[in-house]
């Protein structure tokens, strides 16, 4: 638990540790509530993570709601008698659910899923025991921890009606697609792709070559919100956020419907250089944090446009790196070399960026992956986050790593 609040600033110093035994089943729980907005929960069986979460973790979930509900409810510490939900009070919380037991069942497609029907009300029982127990003995730790769930649960409220508006009645409904999106014509979601690209110049360039039956183009105004320091209230504000939910027709953080998503690549084309790359990262923070099953689901790809374009007589190639570049001048020799330097897309026309970056048959694509849950936490956190020590840090430790630096 301290490892993976070490770059966190925890609301109590401690974490909140218990262990319970019932019959031949261990319980052993750890928790700590962070300044932040995003819940981070992890459970093993028999020390096998389950990535999936079975029926400790709902028993896990449910126990930690009416705990919650009840200490409130008992030490008045809300005057509008405030029900909180279980998002409410796993806002900012890291916990850690390891249980052991005699012939665990697992399920799901990777097995990673506990299925014993027994173990939801066990874990339920022992959790509630554990809680109400660490509550009542340490009560300035449980005020500070409800106070920050009942927070949640107002902005929970004002953000309600904002996130209605990004759902859809229908995930064709064209009427409720954003006004900038040029969509495709292809209805199947396994053949059609967006490109999100940044401003209407590269928007431009995208919508004339594209492939109109299966590519769609959604271009952005500028930056988005960095949503690592913003709760879901003020995300929902935010037009360019809320294009691209209706866009996708998934819906948000817990009304999220991966069968919904319209499109099955979602393919963010920026400039390569430190805007784009700012871009990208605020991206990709929004889908780590409210949109994840995007990227477990291996629809989430970064497009590699070209950053120059040598041509030699009637012979060009599109150069994708400095490294490449040098390679390519001498393979050719300097004579007669014509060098273009792509500050943006918008410098592309239209048939040069289908050729270089958005034909299937000549593009590359790089894929989002997630292999490590718990290092990715720890790196949005750092360069995304608020606090600006462990960033400065970062930055001191690797920055002899650099090979380009746009400045």
């Amino acid at each position: 638990m301290e490892y993976l609040n070490k770059k966190k600033q925890s609301l109590h110093e401690k974490p909140i540790y218990f262990e319970r035994q019932r019959d031949d089943m261990i319980v052993e729980i750890a928790m700590q509530y962070t300044n932040s907005y995003a819940e981070n929960v992890y459970s093993f069986a028999n020390n096998i993570n389950t990535r999936e979460g079975g029926t400790h973790i709902i028993g896990f979930k449910t126990a930690l709601t009416r705990v919650s509900n009840d200490y409130i409810k008992a030490n008045k510490l809300s005057k509008e008698d405030a029900k909180l939900t279980g998002d409410d009070v796993r806002e900012g919380l890291t916990a850690i659910i390891s249980v052991k037991l005699m012939e665990p069942q697992f399920e799901g497609q990777t097995k990673t899923r506990l299925g014993n029907s027994d173990i939801k009300g066990i874990v339920d029982s022992l959790v509630t025991d554990g809680l109400a127990e660490y509550f009542e003995e340490n009560p300035k730790v449980a005020t500070i921890i409800l106070e920050k769930a009942l927070l949640a649960q107002r902005a929970r409220e004002a953000a309600k009606k904002a996130r209605e508006l990004t759902r859809r009645k229908n995930s064709f409904e064209v009427s409720t697609l954003p006004g900038k999106l040029a969509d495709c014509s292809e209805k199947n979601p396994a053949n059609c792709e967006i490109y999100i690209v940044e401003g209407n110049s590269a928007g431009g360039s995208a919508k004339q070559g594209r492939d109109r039956s299966f590519q769609a183009i959604l271009p952005l105004r500028g930056k988005i919100l960095n949503v690592e320091k913003s709760r879901l209230a003020k995300v929902l504000k935010n037009n360019e956020i809320i294009s691209l939910i209706t866009a996708f027709g998934t819906g948000v953080s817990e009304d999220f419907t991966l069968e919904s998503a319209r499109y099955h690549k979602i393919i963010l084309m920026t400039d390569a250089d430190v805007d784009g790359e700012h871009i990208r990262t605020l991206l990709l923070t929004l889908f780590f944090r409210y949109m994840r099953p995007l990227i477990d689901a291996g629809y989430v790809y970064i497009a590699q446009p070209p950053l120059y374009r040598i041509k030699k007589g009637k012979a060009e190639y599109y150069i994708h790196s400095d490294r490449e570049l040098e390679k390519k001048k001498k393979e050719l020799g300097d004579k007669g070399l014509t060098i273009q330097r792509y500050k943006g897309l918008g410098e592309m026309n239209p048939e040069q960026l289908w050729e270089t970056t958005m034909n299937p048959e000549s593009r590359t694509l790089l894929q989002v992956t997630l292999e490590d849950v718990i290092l990715a936490d720890e790196i949005f956190r750092i360069l995304m986050g608020d606090d600006v020590e462990p960033r400065r840090k970062f930055i001191e430790t690797h920055s002899k790593e650099v090979v380009e630096l746009d400045i």
